[in-house]
């Protein structure tokens, strides 16, 4: 199972590796294998969340998510999004964007740094009302519940994490933002910059997240309807069969699945450049390790992993709620790509041990 699942992975890990010998020799060799070790340590937590959506989907749209999904997050957020920024900051044509981070690379990641504040309002915006929206979100499992109580009966009141999230991104603009910065020789206020890529998030977030709610709405209402029909199967020997998401449902959540991976890969594109300032050993590298986490989503999903260990979806959460107001700071501080990684590493790796801890007390008690 293990291997079956993961062979896409390691045969496009062989292929990488391979391009970067042929690309630089050894040392490119190196830098890829960095890099895709970079983006898995960071996006572990994008992999339990994933798994949590695509489990309710079917089994096309899961090989959708695994093939057509993979294109888009290798070529279009690894390879295609640095330079769409660059093209979009320094006002130029995105095939001179691709020539400027093939020919002066230096510039390229300057120009780059430069559009950080926007990506992570972006980003952390985004990132920040999946996580509002789950903790305030009453649930019949609590990993941590003498703060996920008091939360969840606070999430009763209407629109309240995006109030919290309007309130985060406006400290951030006048924390983080208000700083001016040289750029071409005038100084730039990054508030209005932060405040406008912020919204633009949360409007996203809204849209995406709001369809794809509709449809899986209107999905839970046909199962009440078929849940008739599948106990009396059952009664009659028959085994009953949940109805996965198909459709308009199933679209709009693999919409919503591609901006929610959009939205991890920011830190790990951006990390890249403390590596390497290559455009191509960053698709190489931060491909496969993208690879790699779309194959763990699917490992997770058919092994039953977020059944068996009920607290992962919370410690991911929690990451995904570290990730974001990582990303809101960023704006004005540096943090190393390490202390991100190894925050979300701690958040699941502890949610793991409790679900552990959680069964063995359930068997005992049995």
């Amino acid at each position: 199972m293990l291997l079956k699942t993961f062979r896409w992975a390691f045969a496009v890990t062989a292929l990488g590796l391979a391009a970067g010998v042929l690309y630089d020799g050894w040392t490119a060799f190196g830098l890829v294998a960095i890099l895709a070790v970079l983006e898995i340590s960071l996006s572990f937590d994008n992999a339990v969340i994933n798994a949590g959506i695509l489990k309710k989907m079917s089994a096309f749209w899961q090989k959708i998510f695994l093939t057509v999904g993979i294109l888009i997050a290798v070529f279009g957020m690894r390879l295609v999004f640095p330079v769409v920024i660059v093209a979009i900051s320094a006002r130029l044509s995105p095939w001179a964007a691709v020539d400027l981070a093939l020919t002066d690379k230096q510039r390229y990641q300057e120009l780059v740094t430069d559009a950080h504040p926007s990506i992570a309002a972006f980003g952390g915006m985004f990132l920040l009302m999946i996580f509002l929206d789950f903790i305030l979100t009453d649930r019949d499992v609590k990993w941590l519940g003498r703060l996920e109580r008091p939360l969840a009966r606070l999430g009763k009141v209407d629109m309240l994490s995006v109030c919290i999230a309007l309130i985060a991104l406006l400290i951030s603009a006048i924390t983080f933002g208000a700083h001016a910065h040289q750029h071409g020789g005038t100084h730039v206020d990054k508030a209005e910059t932060v405040l406008l890529a912020g919204i633009g998030g949360l409007i996203t977030y809204m849209v995406v997240g709001g369809l794809s709610g509709f449809f899986e709405e209107k999905l839970e209402r046909q199962e009440e309807r078929e849940h008739a029909a599948e106990a009396a199967a059952e009664r009659a020997g028959r085994s009953g069969s949940a109805v996965a998401l198909t459709g308009k449902a199933a679209f709009f959540m693999f919409l919503y699945l591609e901006v929610l991976d959009a939205s991890f890969s920011f830190d790990g594109v951006i990390g890249a450049f403390a590596i390497t300032n290559d455009i191509v050993l960053m698709a190489i590298g931060l491909g496969i390790g993208a690879m790699y986490v779309r194959s763990l989503t699917v490992y997770l999903v058919r092994q039953g992993t977020l059944d068996d260990y009920v607290y992962l979806e919370h410690g991911a959460h929690y990451a995904i709620g570290a990730l974001a107001v990582i990303l809101l700071v960023t704006i004005q501080y540096q943090i190393n790509e390490i202390i991100t990684g190894l925050i979300g590493v701690v958040l699941i790796g502890s949610a793991f041990w409790s679900s552990v801890r959680r069964n063995h007390a359930l068997a005992a008690s049995s």
